[in-house]
């Protein structure tokens, strides 16, 4: 097999079904794919050096908080992909989902691309990324299960902190966060990302 580059117009959409997603993304592991409801596939390039530390400092935490609370849950990085309840298959950079319901999947479904809205998720905002693009895959994840949300913004040093049910709340430039009670006693210093 051999390597294809493939660059799309941005007026064009490509649209793919599920199982054509999955073929699409064993064929292209290197790549960080998403589809969303509608179908339409996403192409996002690697992430570039200053948001990969970034990315690994949202991430490490939470996989040590994670382990040191395993009863509770389990964490992914972003290289993971959920099926949510509307149909889009997401990768979040960071995310968490409550024991029980990870282990309420069959082992194929958690082999896969889950079947499951994460509890918690984490979007961390990379230069070219549009702001708003990002805000409506937030609203996404909680408008099919997840309990908390946080998209970390560097650019602007803020943080859009999503709740289930509530408005979203902004923080200016804030020191800490708090896994609040989705993630009972964690925080995610903030210094290492601005």
């Amino acid at each position: 097999m051999y390597a294809l580059s493939l660059e799309l117009p941005p007026d064009l959409n490509l649209h793919v079904s599920e199982d054509e997603f999955a073929a699409i993304a064993a064929a292209n592991r290197d790549l960080r794919l998403e589809r969303t409801a509608t179908g339409e596939l996403i192409v996002t390039p690697p992430a570039g050096g200053e948001s990969s530390q970034r990315n690994l400092s949202i991430s490490a935490p939470l996989w040590i908080w994670a382990q040191a609370n395993e009863t509770l849950g389990v964490a992914f990085e972003s290289s993971v992909g959920f099926t949510l309840p509307n149909g889009s298959i997401r990768g979040p950079d960071a995310s968490w989902i409550k024991r029980d319901r990870w282990e309420s999947l069959t082992a194929e479904e958690r082999r896969k691309f889950a079947p499951i809205c994460p509890d918690f998720v984490v979007e961390l905002r990379s230069p070219s990324d549009r702001l708003s693009t990002v805000q409506e895959k937030m609203r996404e994840y909680i408008d099919n299960g997840a309990r908390l949300g946080w998209l970390i913004d560097p650019q602007n040093q803020r943080v859009e902190i999503y709740r289930s049910g509530k408005e979203v709340e902004v923080l200016e430039k804030p020191d800490r966060l708090s896994g609040e009670d989705v993630l009972p006693d964690f925080t995610l210093e903030l210094r290492r990302i601005w």
